[in-house]
């Protein structure tokens, strides 16, 4: 079962992958919000290419586990974007992936400049092995 996992911000979503079992994460891409969201070109060529089995978006959730603030939107976004791909839809937990994602770059010696556009996949690649091991066991 190949996951495709989104990790969807106002500017841009951060892409990533399993491979065809479902065990190992890869990042993808980042693609601009609105490609994503009104599923322009750019990310029906990821789907095609990926051809997932099912869609996993990140869930804001605050430090305490309740639904953040960004919450409700990203829902929302997510529902969209499974209905118009015609995926089944998985949340998973993304606190701090965003966070950990930076300081993974900056061990590899990117600048804050270079990491910019990168962040967001690699967040991704990280909630979507986090789901992924979790299933195993």
């Amino acid at each position: 079962m190949r996951v495709l996992a989104l990790d969807i911000g106002e500017v841009r979503v951060g892409v990533a992958v399993s491979d065809p079992d479902g065990r190992v994460a890869s990042p993808v891409c980042v693609l601009p919000a609105p490609e994503v969201l009104g599923c322009a070109r750019s990310f029906r060529r990821v789907l095609e290419d990926w051809e997932p089995d099912v869609l996993l978006c990140g869930r804001p959730l605050t430090l305490s586990g309740e639904e953040g603030p960004q919450a409700e939107r990203i829902k929302n976004q997510a529902q969209k974007i499974a209905k118009s791909c015609e995926l089944p839809l998985e949340f998973a937990d993304e606190r701090l992936s965003s966070a950990e994602a930076k300081r993974i770059l900056k061990e590899q010696g990117l600048s804050e400049r270079s990491m910019r556009g990168k962040v967001d996949m690699v967040a991704a690649s990280l909630f979507l092995q986090s789901w992924l091991d979790a299933r195993q066991s």
